[in-house]
């Protein structure tokens, strides 16, 4: 091979792998949905595309964190975060400031949050392959595995996946939803009363078209539709009701008034007036409100 074409070879690689990496692909389809996406469509849904970042802070004293998934509290009008390093449930205003910390002892590795009804929580732990439901008071301090009030198997992937990062309670349809993380990227249904779990794991869509990998989850109450972030592909992706993909927003710097690109994308969350908030491994906090005449 002449060194010509072993210049050429290589510079087709690092295309291929930038192309499979930042999902370029998937993002050119992306754009097509958005195109052809209707005007009632639109304002059915979130759309992404007219949300803008708003705020942008590194939140101080959890330099050493591993923020995971994020979580709206309407009870509160705050903020849940679980770190992975550190087992930590951290509550945030909707401004980024720490309210309190609490452990959370016999975690291994927790990765998503959501909040339930009558002041209950879920959380995922990856690497013990559970789902664990809690009771949050205003006066809580502390909370352990083995007082959980239920304590869910979701059993070993098939897939050699690393394990079950995204989570949110879907009041509406009375279920959580679930994501696989990658190879492949799964949602799931999960059956649950608001209370505890009854029923089982159930498929509902392949987004490894999408994305690569599945980092958090978010629904709208008002459309239905779901959020589906991505920390890999730096993709923020609202899904309609069949789980297709109709329109996104980009976590690169320069797009959706980032100062720069979000490095590690984890948690999503979206509160009562359809704001949207972002966290990042270590202790990156962003806002993203609609443009105001995008209202």
């Amino acid at each position: 091979m002449t060194l010509r074409r072993f210049f050429i070879v290589a510079l087709l690689l690092i295309l291929a792998l930038v192309v499979y990496f930042k999902r370029l692909d998937a993002r050119a389809l992306l754009w097509i949905a958005e195109f052809s996406t209707s005007t009632d469509d639109r304002e059915d849904s979130l759309w992404l595309p007219d949300y803008s970042a708003v705020l942008q802070i590194a939140i101080p004293g959890l330099e050493k964190e591993q923020f995971s998934g994020l979580a709206y509290n309407p009870a509160a009008d705050t903020l849940l975060v679980v770190s992975g390093k550190t087992p930590l449930l951290i509550e945030l205003s909707l401004e980024g400031k720490v309210l309190r910390s609490i452990p959370v002892f016999g975690a291994a590795n927790m990765e998503a949050v959501t909040v339930m009804d009558d002041g209950l929580i879920a959380v995922t732990d990856e690497r013990q392959q559970r789902l664990y439901i809690f009771r949050l008071l205003p006066e809580t301090m502390e909370l352990r595995i083995d007082q959980a009030l239920q304590s869910f198997d979701l059993g070993v992937s098939e897939h050699a996946n690393k394990g079950f990062e995204g989570l949110v309670w879907d009041r509406a349809n009375q279920r959580f939803l679930l994501g696989e993380e990658r190879n492949p990227v799964m949602l799931y249904s999960l059956p649950s009363d608001g209370r505890k779990v009854t029923g089982e794991l159930q498929v509902l869509a392949d987004l490894g078209g999408i994305m690569t990998d599945l980092a958090d989850l978010a629904v709208d109450p008002r459309s239905g539709n779901v959020l589906a972030l991505s920390q890999q592909s730096h993709l923020l992706v609202e899904l309609d009701q069949k789980y297709q993909p109709s329109n996104f927003i980009s976590l690169l710097r320069g797009l959706g008034g980032l100062q720069h690109y979000i490095p590690q994308a984890e948690g999503v969350a979206l509160d009562a007036a359809g704001n949207l908030y972002i966290v990042s491994e270590n202790n990156l906090f962003y806002v993203f409100k609609k443009l105001p005449a995008a209202q």
